[in-house]
C-alpha cells in the first residue's frame, strides 16, 4: 500500500514539474514575442530594418566570442574543483555540466533549477551528490567574491561616472552589493562554523513553520544540518588547496570580464561610441545584481526594463530597444538553445 502511495506521489510531482517547465517555456516565448512587438510599435518596422542594415557585424561576432569565452571560463572554474576530487574528470564533461546549469538557470525563477540538475547529471557520471553541491557552494563563494571585488575596483576608478549614471538607483545599487556580500559571508560561516550557521537559520525556519509557509520543519533542519556538515568538511579540505582556490578565482574574474563585455559589444555594434568598456562594467554589474531579485525565468521582463532604465542615456536614439533584444539573445536565449543541445544523450566508453 505504501509503495503505491509513494508511486502515486512521484507521478503527481513529475506531472507538476512537467507543467511548471511548460509554463516557464511559454513565459520565455511570450517575453521574446512581447519584446519584439513592443520594439516594432515604438521604433517602427522600417526603422528596425534600417538599423539592422547598418549594424557592425564585427562587433556582433565579438559579442558571440565574449559569450563563448565566458562559458569556457566558467567551465574552467567548475572543472578545477571537480578534477581535484575526481582525477578522471574531463574538461568536456565539466563544460557539459556547466551548460546544463546555464539552461536550467535560465528557465527557472531565481536561477533555482541549475544546481539540482547539474548535481543530477554529475551523479549519472558517477559523482556523489553531496560532493556536487559542496563544489557548487565553493564555486559560488569564489565566483561571487571575484564578482564583488572586480566590480568594486572598477567602480572605484569610474566612481564619478557611475554615480551620475546610477543617480536614481544609487541606494538600490548599494543594497545589491550588500546582499551579495551577505551571501558570501554566510556561506563562509557555514564553512568555518556550521553550528553557528545552523543557529542563525533555525529561528527563520521555525518561524516559517509557525506561519504554515514551510512544512516538516524538523526534517528540513536535520537535512540542512547534514548538508552544512558535508559542506564544512569539503570547504575545510578546499581551504588547504590554496593553488586551486587561486586558479578558480582567476577563472571567475575572467568570466565576469567577458560577460560584462557583451553589453559593450552590443553598444558598439549599433554605432555607439564615447563610453569605454570599464565605464559600462559597473552599471552592468548592478543590473546583474538587480536581476537576482526578479522572480521570473531568466529575470524576464525585469532584465529588459532594467537595461532600458540604466543604459538608455548612453545609447544612440532609436537603438536601445533593438540593443536590448540582441543583449537578451546573447545572455538569455543563446544559453537556453546551446544548453538544450547538451541534454542530448550520447554514448560514452566505460572505463
Amino acid at each position: 500500500m505504501e509503495e503505491n502511495i509513494d508511486r502515486f506521489e512521484k507521478q503527481v510531482n513529475k506531472s507538476k514539474d512537467k507543467k511548471f517547465t511548460i509554463f516557464n517555456i511559454v513565459l520565455i516565448v511570450a517575453i521574446f514575442v512581447g519584446l519584439f512587438v513592443y520594439m516594432v510599435i515604438v521604433d517602427g518596422l522600417d526603422n528596425i530594418l534600417l538599423i539592422l542594415q547598418s549594424v557592425n557585424y564585427a562587433w556582433v561576432i565579438a559579442g558571440i566570442a565574449c559569450m563563448v569565452l565566458s562559458w569556457i571560463s566558467e567551465a574552467v572554474c567548475l572543472h578545477i574543483p571537480i578534477k581535484t576530487l575526481y582525477p578522471t574528470q574531463t574538461f568536456c564533461g565539466s563544460f557539459r555540466i556547466m551548460m546544463i546549469g546555464q539552461l536550467f538557470n535560465n528557465i527557472t525563477p531565481f536561477c533555482s533549477g541549475g544546481q539540482p540538475m547539474q548535481a543530477y547529471y554529475m551523479q549519472k557520471d558517477g559523482r556523489r551528490v553531496s560532493d556536487a553541491f559542496s563544489i557548487f557552494s565553493v564555486k559560488f563563494v569564489i565566483s561571487q567574491t571575484a564578482l564583488v571585488i572586480f566590480t568594486f575596483l572598477v567602480t572605484l576608478f569610474q566612481w564619478n561616472y557611475f554615480q551620475s549614471l546610477m543617480s536614481n538607483f544609487f541606494l538600490l545599487a548599494i543594497f545589491g552589493f550588500l546582499v551579495n556580500i551577505f551571501a558570501i559571508v554566510f556561506i563562509f560561516i557555514i564553512g568555518v562554523n556550521q553550528k553557528l550557521a545552523l543557529a542563525l537559520v533555525k529561528p527563520i525556519l521555525k518561524s516559517l513553520g509557525k506561519l504554515h509557509i514551510l512544512k516538516n520543519v524538523d526534517e528540513k533542519i536535520e537535512h540542512l544540518s547534514k548538508s552544512f556538515a558535508n559542506f564544512n568538511g569539503q570547504f575545510n579540505e578546499m581551504r588547504k588547496q590554496k593553488k586551486v582556490i587561486f586558479q578558480m578565482f582567476v577563472a571567475a574574474t575572467i568570466q565576469s570580464l567577458f560577460y560584462y563585455a557583451i553589453t559593450y559589444m552590443v553598444y558598439r555594434a549599433f554605432g555607439n561610441s564615447g563610453v569605454s568598456l570599464f565605464t559600462i562594467i559597473p552599471a552592468q554589474a548592478f543590473l546583474l545584481m538587480l536581476m537576482t531579485f526578479i522572480p521570473t525565468p531568466g529575470s524576464g521582463g525585469g532584465a529588459e526594463g532594467g537595461f532600458l532604465l540604466i543604459f538608455n542615456s548612453i545609447f544612440r536614439e532609436g537603438t536601445i530597444n533593438i540593443s536590448i533584444l540582441f543583449w537578451r539573445i546573447y545572455t538569455f536565449y543563446l544559453p537556453i538553445i546551446i544548453g538544450a543541445l547538451f541534454l542530448i544523450p550520447f554514448k560514452q566508453k566505460k572505463k
